[in-house]
């Protein structure tokens, strides 16, 4: 009973040793962006103008609403053809807004930072960042517990995933929340609705509204605390790398690792 109390207490010490590190480092990652006002190499968000701004304003009331009217109905039970239809909606959102940057002679490669970072490195440093994101996103997920009074129940993606007996089904989810969900939305919401933010209210007030839209978009209410803590950590990995491949390889781990704890509840804690 004793070595049971003992490795409880050193695993608390350990688990809140492990929290301090990750706002130690993410408070370091915000500290640095700051001091990097005067580079032009990274003032990339000065040239988005009116137009981007539009765009984004209507971007931003669609996802809104959408959420309210999601909120509203309780969605939780989805089916197959809604992941595939969600999947397209999103390569065609990625598709429109490339376009219209195009046209508006952007170079979305470079202002994606896309060149940035070597492919290696990016995979590296997202792991390394998103290793100490979990501290944060499950101390935010411990006090929703403790404020809603029970445990955050899952989205209706994951609920999905896990009482799926269909292979076909499961493989459709792990490629969306894998592949097609980190490089859509880390496209609109920190490359793109970041980016206009960022250019017409600063840094901090643009990643924390960035976050609640991506927060409030997953019309799940016991999750929007974390999910705005998940989204201001790809923000600042984003904005500290200038590579959106680094947030993407971030979001791509993080649903990876969330379908391996579902596919396998004995083997992942």
């Amino acid at each position: 009973m004793g070595g049971d109390t003992l490795l409880s207490a050193l695993g608390s010490v350990v688990n809140a040793l492990f929290l301090v590190a990750s706002i130690y480092i993410y408070v370091s990652l915000l500290r640095q962006i700051g001091t990097r006002r005067t580079d032009p190499s990274l003032a990339t968000d000065r040239r988005f103008g009116l137009p981007e701004a539009a765009v984004a304003v209507a971007l931003a009331t669609l996802f809104a609403l959408n959420s309210i009217g999601a909120g509203s109905a309780q969605i939780v039970n989805l089916r197959t053809r809604d992941l595939i239809a969600n999947g397209i909606f999103a390569a065609g959102l990625v598709a429109f807004i490339t376009v219209f940057l195009k046209l508006r002679r952007f170079d979305v490669t470079e202002l994606a930072g896309l060149t940035r970072v070597h492919f290696r490195r990016a995979i590296a440093t997202g792991l390394v960042l998103m290793i100490f994101a979990y501290p944060l996103i499950i101390f935010a997920d411990w006090v929703t517990a403790r404020v809603l009074g029970s445990g955050s129940s899952r989205q209706g993606i994951v609920e999905l995933f896990s009482s799926s007996q269909l292979l076909e089904q499961r493989i459709i989810i792990i490629v969306l929340a894998v592949a097609v969900a980190p490089i859509a939305e880390e496209f609109v919401f920190r490359f793109f609705l970041y980016g206009v933010l960022r250019r017409y209210v600063g840094r901090i007030v643009a990643l924390v509204l960035s976050s609640l839209l991506f927060a409030a978009v997953h019309a799940h209410l016991p999750s929007f605390v974390p999910l705005f803590v998940l989204g201001s950590c790809f923000t600042l990995a984003y904005e500290w790398s200038g590579s959106l491949l680094v947030s993407m390889t971030m979001h791509a781990i993080f649903n990876a690792l969330t379908l391996t704890a579902l596919a396998f509840p004995d083997m992942v804690q």
